[in-house]
């Protein structure tokens, strides 16, 4: 006999709960049905997943690795249902969407609205974060796609949606918003650029330009969101660098600030929907790509239009 999937949903259970009697609840079973299922899927692997003790239910080692093993084959569960769910090409059941904070505010509004109508059967739920917590979560099985940069997400499939301009974004008294025309890598010599955090892509693009530029990151100020850092910028605090559909959509509206592109290869970077190569909704993937594809398409035009 081998672990059950049932039995690999409570221990993935207690592992985010953290005790049993939680975990059973979640399950909607009692917790002596739970813990006797855990019990024999010890017995059966030959070894302790979970550290019992007063103050809660703790992996071991060994229980880490085969909860990590579990959400991977329960998502594996979880998508070849929902690809036969309402048919081998429709888009149905839930997917765990995560993106970065840098994309899904801007682009997911509209794009959900067409998924919805579009593919009525549809469950999208959101995760944002970093690139690096986005990325592991995907590899884990917590997440079944992104939206982010292929490039920090190696050995995964993807489908290209749009090509991102890096922009700036000053005060109006600003020697850099005298002209509306796009910036050259050489105007940013020797001014202070202001950048995300470290863990996101884009912490990494602008550490990029700045080498190639002669200019260098503020070590003053590391914002922990776009808003935050053009809010630096509009008192003086440097130079924000904002990707286009932020820069576009909201920026471009604040009548205190200006935004111009970035006039280099250096500040491009390519977006796409990307998923674990061993996912077997790769047709349903690119009709959900399509849909994010044409939204954002249609942002940006609109928005360069304006």
């Amino acid at each position: 006999m081998r672990p059950t999937l049932r039995q690999l949903q409570y221990l993935v259970a207690v592992s985010e709960t953290g005790r049993f009697n939680l975990a059973a609840r979640r399950m909607n079973v009692s917790q002596p049905s739970l813990s006797a299922q855990i019990a024999d899927m010890e017995i059966e692997l030959g070894t302790t997943l979970v550290e019992r003790g007063r103050h809660g239910a703790v992996m071991t080692p060994a229980g880490e690795q085969v909860v990590r093993r579990a959400r991977q084959i329960l998502h594996l569960v979880e998508e070849l249902r929902s690809m036969h769910a309402g048919g081998p090409n429709t888009l149905s059941g839930h997917i765990r969407l995560g993106v970065i904070p840098s994309i899904g505010p801007y682009l997911l509004p509209n794009a959900t609205r067409s998924l919805h109508e579009m593919f009525p059967e549809l469950r999208l739920s959101v995760h944002e974060g970093r690139t690096v917590d986005i990325d592991g979560n995907l590899r884990n099985g917590r997440l079944d796609l992104l939206i982010s940069t292929a490039e920090d997400h190696p050995d995964c499939s993807f489908s290209p949606l749009f090509k991102e301009h890096l922009w700036i974004c000053v005060p109006p008294d600003a020697p850099l918003a005298n002209s509306r025309r796009p910036v050259r890598l050489r105007d940013l010599k020797g001014h202070s650029l202001l950048s995300l955090e470290h863990g996101h892509h884009m912490n990494l693009a602008i550490h990029d330009l700045a080498r190639q530029s002669g200019a260098f990151v503020s070590t003053e100020y590391e914002g922990t969101s776009l808003d935050a850092i053009r809010q630096m910028a509009a008192m003086g605090a440097g130079i924000a660098v904002l990707p286009s559909l932020y820069a576009l959509v909201e920026a471009k509206r604040d009548s205190a600030l200006v935004v111009r592109r970035i006039d280099h290869r250096k500040a491009e970077r390519d977006i796409s929907l990307i998923w674990r190569d061993t996912s077997p909704m790769r047709d349903q993937y690119e009709q959900l790509a399509d849909v994010l594809r044409q939204s954002a398409n249609s942002l940006l035009s609109q928005a360069t239009d304006q």
